[in-house]
């Protein structure tokens, strides 16, 4: 039923497309070691440039982002990163893959469907400098004109980040979803927003440690996926990965409001790559 107030005319018009940032989507696989077998190397090599050609995809087929990893451990064998305005660009890959001439030979084991956003922690210019004064600073100093200046210029490439990211070339990959708790004593969302963002600053300033040598995505799942949140981590290097997730877990929004599901390891690769290192 229409709100007797509402207008159609200040809707948004229908649409799969976000009004701010990007679909993601998370895709994990494993081969099926004895279909693989019953195909026989000769069929199996046939069908590897079909394989391919689903995994790389050209032109209008072909999402905004688009990455590759091989996965370390048994949860899968390879996986894939997607982001793009139209969520259905996103799962024909998937849907490309599977009905390869190698499909019936993959098994997809996990999928995680997200959006991009920015989080409304990260302050905007009056709260920036706010914190400032808070923190000492004189809002009539010339050093509290110039860092609130510096913020305010830095702010659209910080949203266009948490929106749209350029995805890394950089080798090493970990993804995990996460919740924010909500327990009696330890509920999230009954914390007082200034409360909440004090804790995700602290937790930023955490992160910010490892600039240049770790890059982060959180996309939002609430509403879309089981959980909440995903969170993704490029590195330079895998001692990072881990060096980022202890460091941050002492923080209190996650050793106190952290949730956190399975954790899954890649490495940056190409499809060849993947063929070559699982042996297919």
């Amino acid at each position: 039923m229409s709100h007797p107030h509402s207008s159609a005319a200040s809707l948004p018009e229908p649409s799969v497309v976000p009004v701010l940032g990007l679909h993601c989507g998370h895709y994990f696989y494993r081969w099926k070691r004895e279909v693989l077998a019953n195909l026989g190397k000769a069929a199996v090599h046939e069908a590897k440039a079909d394989f391919l050609a689903a995994i790389a995809p050209t032109a209008e087929a072909r999402p905004e982002r688009i990455q590759w990893f091989i996965v370390s451990g048994h949860k899968a064998d390879f996986a894939t990163i997607m982001m793009d305005t139209d969520p259905l660009r996103i799962d024909r890959v998937h849907q490309r893959l599977m009905s390869s001439g190698l499909g019936a030979a993959i098994e997809p084991v996990y999928s995680f469907v997200s959006m991009s956003e920015i989080s409304e922690y990260l302050p905007n210019k009056e709260q920036y400098a706010q914190k400032l004064i808070r923190s000492g600073e004189d809002p009539t100093s010339p050093t509290y004109q110039a860092k609130v200046a510096s913020y305010e210029k830095r702010l659209p490439m910080m949203h266009a980040q948490r929106l749209a990211p350029e995805f890394p070339n950089w080798p090493a990959m970990c993804f995990y979803p996460m919740n924010k708790v909500r327990n009696v004593g330890a509920n999230w969302f009954l914390e007082p927003f200034s409360a909440r963002t004090e804790m995700m600053a602290e937790h930023a300033q955490s992160g910010m440690a490892f600039a240049g040598r770790v890059t982060q995505l959180v996309t939002a799942s609430v509403g879309l996926d089981d959980w909440e949140w995903g969170v993704t981590l490029w590195a330079r290097n895998p001692q990072f990965l881990k060096d980022i997730v202890y460091t941050m877990r002492y923080d209190s929004a996650s050793a106190r409001f952290g949730e956190f599901g399975t954790f899954y390891t890649g490495y940056l690769a190409t499809g060849p790559a993947i063929f070559e290192h699982c042996m297919v």
